[in-house]
């Protein structure tokens, strides 16, 4: 069922430019199977959560066009009605990504693999194993468009129970008269942290805290040696390492901008 939702509620996790957005609860997976149109399909995918060391490990799973999703659940017109399609798990995890992409790259939701086996998942570069992937999983064609491997997983959530049509403004990420220079580090924070921590009140519900009076606590080197190789640092880290596909000094690089963004965008909770 799509459901208005208000701005007050949605601006515990977002700040968006309308005041109105479009929020579908997904039905359980017997439902939609029931309820669909489109048939179901087999998608088979180098699994980003498995695939490490240049190991690519395929997995094919049974689900459906995500295409196909978004119009059973919106209608025709879904791509109209937002510029981002908002993800949301169980487990706090948000994925935003934009609507563009699903017009242009193959995404499917899915909910079973194929060979029957368990609905599992081992997160090898998050030091977790076997975690349900269920209710739906997201995936994406990268054995057709291998371009999408240098991505890894992040756009990939699974345990998703929502999906949300969106507009979204910086205005909290970036506020005004915040330096210019800052902004790439805006820009890297959301592609790559703001799924699951949250600056400002934007972004996952993952893991408490704003991240804006978090980073000022930490030491510049800590901060980058943390976030580059995660489990050095702490040896029970479940957070991934940053863009771990690209050469050492652009990632390093990245890391600086990351700090000095975090470390000077003002705290506004």
């Amino acid at each position: 069922m799509i459901r208005p939702m208000q701005m007050a509620a949605v601006c515990l996790s977002a700040v968006l430019v309308a005041p109105w957005t479009r929020s579908a609860e997904l039905p359980l997976v017997p439902e939609l199977r029931a309820e669909i149109a489109a048939p179901v399909v087999h998608a088979s995918v180098y699994e980003p959560h498995l695939s490490t060391g240049g190991r690519r490990v395929v997995v094919e799973y049974v689900g459906f066009p995500a295409v196909d999703v978004l119009a059973h659940i919106f209608g025709e017109g879904w791509s109209d009605l937002g510029t981002t399609v908002e993800f949301r798990a169980l487990d706090g995890y948000v994925s935003r990504i934009d609507v563009g992409r699903f017009l242009t790259e193959s995404a499917f939701l899915v909910f079973a693999k194929t060979d029957g086996s368990s609905f599992t998942i081992d997160n090898l570069l998050q030091n977790e194993s076997d975690i349900p992937l269920g209710p739906y999983y997201l995936v994406w064609d990268n054995v057709a468009n291998p371009s999408l491997l240098a991505e890894g997983g992040r756009n990939w959530p699974y345990q998703v129970t929502d999906i949300n049509l969106v507009t979204l403004s910086d205005a909290m990420l970036v506020p005004k008269g915040l330096d210019e220079r800052l902004h790439a580090g805006a820009e890297l924070a959301k592609e790559y942290c703001l799924s699951c921590h949250q600056v400002n009140g934007f972004g996952g519900n993952k893991f408490p805290g704003n991240l804006a009076e978090i980073v000022r606590g930490f030491p510049r080197e800590d901060f980058v040696q943390l976030v580059l190789q995660p489990s050095s640092v702490r040896s029970d880290a479940t957070m991934p390492a940053l863009a771990r596909t690209l050469p050492e000094a652009e990632r390093r690089h990245m890391a600086g901008a990351l700090f000095d963004y975090l470390s000077a965008v003002p705290a506004l909770e």
